[in-house]
């Protein structure tokens, strides 16, 4: 019989309602594939999981899906070690195939014994220097930050000019506010845009919080990077020397 596994496996995160494991999976594998190994960890019937990636520093997450699963694979989807896949069902029935994480007796490792084992996640994270293990972190936020600032001061940005956000030419507007916003997730500062159209995708305000007024649609929060200021107009306001013959 032909393995399936022809490239290197991943060790990956499975998490589901009633369970979570790590397990080890092969990119050459198919969804199909995928989903029926699955079955014995979650307990959901191939037919009814809905499988989604999330990679350790983005906070959105991937579906894991197509219209031909039986021969797609995963090779498709950047999987790195220990990224986690969710597995969600389409049938509430199904989570009853395992009892409650609750009713099952559990082993709790001791923290020591855990931080001693070579092949985990903690072990993985502090091998390649990730998250908290990165001693170089919090130096470099800080310069990622500081950097931000010299370019808003570089740019000439400030409340009350015009600009435009690259790289259209015809979003226009006027910057209303310069500076940190904690409801969009990120480090550093924000430009907030009050713009001339309808183009944008808030009221001035994010997470309940304002920082400056505009109509609905008409205001949006930038990097300082897409901000460039200087004589903008307002589109169809653009001076023209041609003398009207006609309106």
């Amino acid at each position: 019989m032909t393995s399936l596994a022809t490239t290197r496996d991943v060790p990956v995160l499975v998490v589901s309602s009633a369970a979570s494991a790590e397990r080890r999976i092969n990119p050459s594998w198919t969804i199909s594939q995928l989903k029926g190994k699955l079955e014995s960890v979650t307990g959901i019937p191939p037919s009814a999981q809905v499988l989604s990636l999330r990679l350790p520093d983005r906070q959105q997450a991937t579906s894991i899906s197509a219209e031909d699963e039986d021969s797609t694979k995963l090779e498709l989807w950047f999987l790195p070690p220990y990224a986690e896949i969710h597995v969600e069902t389409t049938d509430p029935a199904s989570s009853t195939v395992l009892p409650p994480s609750s009713a099952v007796p559990k082993y709790e490792m001791p923290v020591e014994t855990y931080s001693s084992l070579p092949d985990t996640v903690l072990a993985y994270k502090r091998s390649h220097q990730i998250g908290r293990f990165d001693p170089h972190a919090p130096e470099s936020k800080e310069r990622k930050v500081a950097e931000m600032w010299r370019e808003i001061d570089a740019a000439a940005i400030a409340v009350g000019k015009r600009c435009v956000l690259s790289p259209s030419t015809t979003r226009r507007g006027t910057v209303a506010y310069v500076g940190l916003v904690p409801g969009i997730p990120g480090i550093g500062p924000w430009v907030g845009i009050r713009l001339d159209e309808p183009a944008g995708k808030n009221d001035g305000s994010v997470a309940g919080q304002r920082y400056f007024e505009c109509d609905l649609q008409y205001g949006v929060f930038v990097r300082p990077n897409r901000v460039e200021v200087g004589d903008w107009k307002e589109l169809g306001l653009e001076e023209d020397d041609n003398d009207l013959d006609e309106i």
